[in-house]
């Protein structure tokens, strides 16, 4: 894998890397980031960092995609309701059964040809086949199934039995409010992909681990942060 070039940039690689990581790994905005360069001496104005996380951001996502150990097979699929450009637009995404996020994807509709779309992207791109497939009430999932003939993994469930994708969406609502909410489909999408593969990267269920557990998982989400912005 080629290194990541910072050529013709004005600015260190390591001030780049920590610019875009803090604004694909918090709820801040580029103003947020820029105040925070600020308090470390670093004078870099906020259009700078967005110019970087749209050069960057997506180069080191395909990186932390690559290292990420394949997901489980038992997937959780829902859709959610966004405003983009002032349109009414639907958010369908893809979890694991342990929270890891499977894809993402911005489309218009909430129908039968939405939810194809998601499952072939799924079945193209995942390095495991489905054991279980578990949605919401909507009719499309089903239909969808049907036609790719895997309605007998279907687990069409309550919204408790989807709780690991419904709480999946809480990140990005904070940062669509953060944003006053995305200005295109383009962008939205883009920020999406990348934000998942971070998110991953770092989402850490520290509730249910020992502090040394945690410390060591730390660790290892630093150590694939740096070796996929080398």
């Amino acid at each position: 894998m080629k290194p990541l070039s910072f050529k013709r940039h004005r600015f260190p690689a390591e001030v780049i890397r920590h610019a875009v990581w803090l604004y694909f790994r918090f709820s801040l905005s580029f103003r947020d980031v820029e105040e925070l360069m600020a308090q470390r001496g670093i004078d870099v104005s906020y259009e700078t960092i967005r110019c970087w996380t749209i050069k960057f951001g997506p180069l080191i996502a395909r990186r932390l995609k690559k290292r990420r150990v394949p997901p489980t097979g038992r997937w959780h699929l829902d859709e959610m309701v966004c405003k983009i450009g002032g349109r009414r637009m639907y958010l369908w995404r893809a979890v694991d059964d342990e929270g890891e996020v499977l894809d993402v994807i911005v489309q218009r509709r909430r129908d039968i040809g939405a939810a194809l779309k998601l499952l072939k992207r799924l079945l193209r791109n995942q390095p495991v086949e489905p054991e279980s497939i578990t949605t919401d009430g909507l009719a499309s999932y089903g239909a969808a199934l049907d036609q790719l003939e895997l309605r007998h993994l279907h687990r069409p469930g309550r919204l408790r039995d989807n709780n690991r994708v419904e709480n999946s969406h809480l990140p990005i609502r904070r940062r669509e409010r953060q944003q006053q909410r995305f200005k295109s489909q383009a962008s939205a999408q883009r920020f999406l992909t990348t934000h998942a593969a971070i998110y991953n990267t770092f989402n850490i269920q520290r509730h249910l681990i020992s502090r040394s557990t945690l410390r060591r998982f730390r660790v290892d989400s630093d150590t694939a942060w740096a070796a996929a912005t080398a």
